[in-house]
C-alpha cells in the first residue's frame, strides 16, 4: 500500500510539472495541430520520458549525474537554445499540410527523440524535482528502491496523461481549422519558440 501512495504522489507531481505552458508544450500543440494528434501525443512522451528520467535522478539519489548536468547546463542550455532558434525558424518558413503535403510517419521517432532531448537540454529541470520531493518529505523515504520506483513511474504517467489530455483536446478542434489559420498558428508558434530561445540563452547571463 505504500507503494501505491507514492505512486499516485508521483502521478500528481508529473502533472504538476508537465502542465505549465513552455517552449516544450508550445512545440508540441503545433505538432499536434500540423502533423496530426499522434505526433502531437509522441512528442508529449518525448518529454515525459525526460521527465521520468530526471525524477529518477532525483528520486534515486543520482547525486553523480545530478552534478554531471548542473555543471554542464552551460552548454546543454546554449544547445537547448540554438535548437530552439533552428525549429523556429523551420515552423515559421514551414508550409501548412494538405491532402498533397502530409507528414511522413517516419517522423514519429524523431518527434519523440526531439522533445525527448530538448527537455533533458535543461538540467534545472532535476532541482525542480529535488524542490517537490523535499517538500513532500519524499526525500529520505525514497532510498527504498521500490518506493522511488513506484515515484518515478507515476511521474510518467502523470505526465503522459497531461499529453493525452492536451493533445486530446486539439485534436477536437483541429479538424476545424482553416489552412490560413493554420498558417498563422505556425508563425505564432515559431515567435514564440523563438523568445524561449532567447529566454534560455539569456537565462545563463544572470
Amino acid at each position: 500500500m505504500e507503494q501505491v501512495g507514492f505512486f499516485l504522489k508521483g502521478l500528481l507531481v508529473g502533472l504538476a510539472v508537465a502542465a505549465p505552458v513552455g517552449p516544450m508544450s508550445v512545440l508540441c500543440m503545433r505538432r499536434c495541430l500540423n502533423d496530426g494528434v499522434l505526433a502531437g501525443l509522441v512528442s508529449g512522451l518525448g518529454i515525459a520520458a525526460a521527465d521520468a528520467a530526471y525524477a529518477a535522478a532525483a528520486g534515486f539519489g543520482l547525486a553523480s549525474l545530478s552534478l554531471f548536468l548542473l555543471d554542464h547546463q552551460f552548454a546543454l542550455r546554449t544547445l537547448g537554445g540554438l535548437v530552439l532558434f533552428g525549429i523556429a525558424a523551420r515552423i515559421f518558413l514551414a508550409a501548412v499540410p494538405t491532402a498533397e503535403n502530409k507528414p511522413v510517419r517516419g517522423t514519429l521517432p524523431a518527434a519523440f527523440v526531439s522533445c525527448f532531448l530538448l527537455t533533458l537540454a535543461n538540467p534545472t529541470t532535476i532541482l525542480s524535482f529535488l524542490a517537490i520531493f523535499a517538500g513532500l518529505g519524499l526525500v529520505e523515504q525514497t532510498q527504498d528502491y521500490g518506493i522511488a520506483g513506484s515515484l518515478v513511474l507515476g511521474v510518467f504517467l502523470g505526465s503522459t496523461l497531461w499529453w493525452l489530455f492536451l493533445t486530446g483536446a486539439i485534436g477536437i478542434v483541429r479538424a476545424r481549422l482553416s489552412p490560413g489559420r493554420l498558417l498563422w498558428i505556425n508563425r505564432a508558434s515559431a515567435l514564440i519558440l523563438l523568445g524561449f530561445g532567447f529566454w534560455a540563452l539569456a537565462s545563463l547571463l544572470d
